[in-house]
């Protein structure tokens, strides 16, 4: 009898459902990689996925099956490492279920996580939040969703699943007025939102009608909007605006850019780290170190501080407009 089968089914439904209350998005996660692992496997044993055992699953395999995803199907070390975790945390569970099985797993536990270069994180610039605003359609019903929801995206930062999950009753509008959502790791979260915010809220629900349950941004459908959807509307008002901005056409227009963009407002503006942390939701504030190195004025304000004395602070500026052309060839 398969020793794997009945493990990974409870470990969905046990382990994960029931005891974490993971939430459907990290369900999903963890079933694709899953997908992704069975086919492979039977390729590589020619055993059916309901006939492998845990043992089937040794640290040779799983490690051909990261090379895999990376060489054949093209993804990302952090797309790797995200299925590495999966694995992780099904073995972890298997652990306690198979003690026969016992130096397998810990061999594959013992298989560590692919390191890879951190890169500059990109965001909108106030310019061009402006620029992607302006290029909706405000002529249209779709249009004035778009620019509410592109808006309170860039100025609260909540996540596209966090964003696509709202409800009309998420939206306070009195006195303290705020978003309120449910965010990774199930944990609450309330957003205060501005002025200008507020106001193409007010707008956006006396037009959009309906009770407290229904989607904030639906589709002409009443169902909430999707992922893909939200990434196609961004990438059309990208490429529009791009004419008036033309910075936004050498950045990948991608929804988590405006979560980067409320951060680094944040951070412009003087705002310390762990606000920032708990202003996005992140549990631990290493992750939102990310921001500290990309903020580039927050560096050149560190180097002012830090100029000999006798030295004239800040970048060079040419004193001629004729130098100035010259220093830009």
């Amino acid at each position: 009898m398969s020793t794997l089968a009945p493990t990974l089914q409870a470990y969905f439904t046990d382990r994960l459902i029931r005891q974490r209350q993971a939430s459907p998005h990290t369900v999903s996660a963890y079933r694709d990689a899953f997908k992704l692992l069975l086919v492979f496997a039977q390729q590589q044993t020619g055993k059916l996925p309901s006939q492998l055992d845990v043992s089937d699953l040794d640290a040779p395999l799983i490690g051909a099956f990261l090379d895999h995803l990376e060489v054949e199907r093209g993804n990302s070390v952090r797309t790797r490492n995200a299925r590495l975790a999966a694995i992780h945390s099904l073995f972890t569970y298997a652990a306690l279920r198979h003690p026969e099985d016992a130096a397998v797993i810990q061999r594959v536990l013992a298989m560590p996580p692919k390191l890879f270069d951190t890169t500059v994180v990109t965001y909108f610039t106030e310019d061009e939040i402006d620029a992607l605003l302006a290029a909706t359609d405000q002529q249209t019903w779709t249009g004035r969703r778009d620019k509410t929801m592109l808006a309170l995206a860039c100025q609260t930062g909540v996540r596209v699943s966090e964003l696509t999950a709202l409800t009309v009753g998420d939206v306070h509008l009195g006195t303290g007025a705020h978003v309120s959502c449910l965010g990774k790791g199930r944990r609450q979260r309330i957003t205060p939102i501005t002025a200008n915010t507020v106001q193409l809220l007010q707008a956006w629900i006396t037009e959009r009608g309906g009770s407290n349950t229904d989607p904030l941004f639906p589709t002409r459908r009443g169902t909430p909007l999707s992922r893909d959807a939200l990434q196609q509307r961004l990438a059309k008002y990208a490429a529009l605006a791009a004419d008036s901005c033309p910075t936004l056409a050498e950045k990948r227009s991608s929804p988590h850019v405006m979560r980067h963009a409320a951060a680094m407002r944040l951070r412009n503006a003087g705002v310390d780290i762990v606000t920032v942390a708990l202003w996005l939701g992140h549990q631990n504030v290493a992750t939102t170190n990310i921001y500290v190195h990309s903020d580039l004025a927050l560096k050149e304000r560190a180097l002012a501080r830090t100029a000999p004395k006798n030295f004239p602070p800040g970048r060079y500026q040419p004193s001629d407009k004729l130098l100035a052309f010259l220093e830009a060839l």
